[in-house]
């Protein structure tokens, strides 16, 4: 999990070197696919220069049986978090008692986004039904409880406020699992992306929910909320996901909800994220990759597992930046819409927000398009 709340700008002009020269389309369908092929690719927002780990003799994984945790390689440190929009927006989280996986999950991007980084970006990752958990996943640095405490009834509509006053474009809500909640908190999701649209239609919002234990209703309720993408985590490959999250966050349950939710709303943007280094292989990546495709899952993102305490699962390896941009080439040639792979993406990586944010307003100017072609 991370970056969440993204900022481009109303003033924000692409560079025209980032785009490729393609030849005019004549149909509405030729035009967006258009768009989509040869516009800007997520690299063009990532690194400029990339780090690799050449000259790097340090070890990278870790042998069966052994204990010690492996040293952090130099693409994997980042900045100490500082300056005044890091302050600015860690102090009106506070004011609004609104809550962010960027510090409960202890992002290692929370710096960048929150400071705004070089492309001029506030970020932050709101989390709703507050900060404790009810599952335990042992990658996870969130608080857990069997019963936390109810959730706030106002936080819908400080979400909105909070949101507004930033004058954001993009944003993305997420939550922790509220397994004592007889819909799991749906309502409520769908309640915060209700008073968002009411207070700016324009704004795009991504929901990276919960399974709601794989109800079909709760994921009817957030797609039918007005959202613009839904996105929910399947974390690792299926073999290690018994090890890794908890008894009740099942492989196939997350696959059956990305599923639903593209049933439901066909012309609806699901994403799906996948945390390397725990020990999987390149096949059972590869097997993960098909499942999602076959569940309709539009974007892919791909990150290095961090162990958050010393109480989490240990990591097995560190990836290199050179895998990471394999299984991006990968993910391009099974057709997902973008395929995010870094050490440091997240699940919501701000570069991908940006991608998908400028796809679904081209996207909305295609349609414009269709409806005066026809008047």
């Amino acid at each position: 999990m991370s970056c969440l709340f993204n900022k481009f700008g109303s003033n924000w002009k692409p560079n025209h070197l980032l785009f490729k020269t393609c030849r005019p389309k004549s149909t509405v369908r030729d035009k967006f696919r258009e768009i989509v092929q040869c516009g800007p690719d997520l690299s063009d927002f990532i690194n400029e220069t990339p780090i690799t780990s050449e000259n790097y003799s340090g070890k990278l994984r870790r042998a069966k049986g052994e204990e010690d945790r492996l040293r952090l390689p130099p693409w994997l440190k980042t900045k100490i978090p500082t300056g005044e929009n890091f302050s600015k927006i860690k102090e009106q989280l506070r004011d609004l008692n609104l809550h962010t996986v960027c510090e409960e999950a202890r992002c290692p991007n929370i710096g960048e986004c929150w400071g705004g980084g070089k492309h001029g970006t506030a970020t932050a990752t709101i989390m709703l039904l507050g900060d404790t958990c009810t599952r335990g996943c042992r990658f996870c640095s969130v608080k857990t409880s069997r019963a936390p405490p109810p959730p706030d009834p106002n936080e819908p509509v400080n979400t909105a406020k909070a949101i507004a006053s930033w004058g954001l474009d993009y944003i993305v809500l997420t939550s922790v699992d509220r397994d004592d909640l007889e819909d799991g908190g749906s309502a409520h999701f769908a309640e915060t992306v209700v008073e968002i649209k009411q207070r700016n239609p324009n704004i795009m919002i991504e929901c990276l929910v919960p399974d709601f234990r794989g109800s079909a209703d709760n994921v009817k309720t957030i797609v039918d909320s007005g959202l613009d993408v839904f996105a929910h985590n399947i974390e690792t490959v299926e073999k290690l996901t018994p090890f890794v999250r908890d008894r009740r966050a099942n492989y196939r349950q997350t696959m059956s909800v990305l599923h639903k939710a593209k049933e439901f709303n066909p012309q609806l943007i699901t994403k799906s994220s996948i945390m390397l280094g725990l020990g999987e292989t390149d096949e059972q990546i590869e097997q993960t990759f098909k499942d999602l495709k076959e569940s309709l899952v539009d974007c892919v993102t791909l990150g290095q597992y961090m162990q958050p305490t010393k109480r989490h699962l240990k990591v097995v390896e560190y990836v290199t930046p050179e895998k990471f941009k394999h299984w991006q080439e990968v993910g391009d040639k099974m057709g997902f819409l973008y395929t995010a792979s870094g050490p440091l993406v997240r699940s919501s990586y701000k570069a991908g927000e940006f991608f998908i944010g400028n796809v679904l307003k081209k996207r909305k100017e295609v349609q414009e398009s269709k409806i005066s072609d026809t008047t």
